[in-house]
């Protein structure tokens, strides 16, 4: 049996990786950081949910700050170039590499989210299956 995440995401790779993006307003500010929604769809068969695909992109050194997203949120992401340090609900951090994945369950806090190299470019897609009415999908936390 497939693992549901498994067929959506690879039902929905090839549309996530679009040339034509539209940039996220919601996004926290980060240094050297892109963050670009490239997929949303309704999921047809669970009412009131739907996917959408968001790419980020990390210069060199680069992050976003402490964050959390919506709470419907259950997130895969999948480091697609590079290398990403993640840490979650305050475990230790952990470095994945291309093609390498984790997940982030409803209501995780992220502490970190960095590119792992001072000197190489990293990019991490992360596919949300969220509440559709979610329109803020990330939240950084207040200073």
């Amino acid at each position: 049996m497939k693992h549901p995440f498994r067929t959506l995401l690879s039902a929905a790779l090839p549309a996530l990786l679009l040339p034509a993006a539209v940039a996220l307003a919601d996004s926290p500010p980060s240094r050297n950081a892109k963050v670009t929604q490239v997929y949303e769809h309704v999921l047809p068969d669970v009412p009131g949910k739907s996917v959408k695909g968001v790419l980020v992109e990390y210069g060199p050194g680069g992050y976003s700050p402490a964050h959390t997203h919506a709470k419907s949120a259950l997130i895969y992401a999948t480091v697609l170039e590079g290398a990403i340090r993640s840490q979650i609900n305050g475990e230790p951090a952990k470095t994945y590499k291309a093609g390498e994945n984790f997940t982030e369950l409803p209501g995780d806090h992220h502490g970190v989210s960095a590119n792992a190299s001072d000197t190489r470019p990293a990019k991490l897609l992360a596919v949300f299956v969220v509440d559709t009415a979610d329109v803020d999908l990330t939240t950084p936390d207040r200073r």
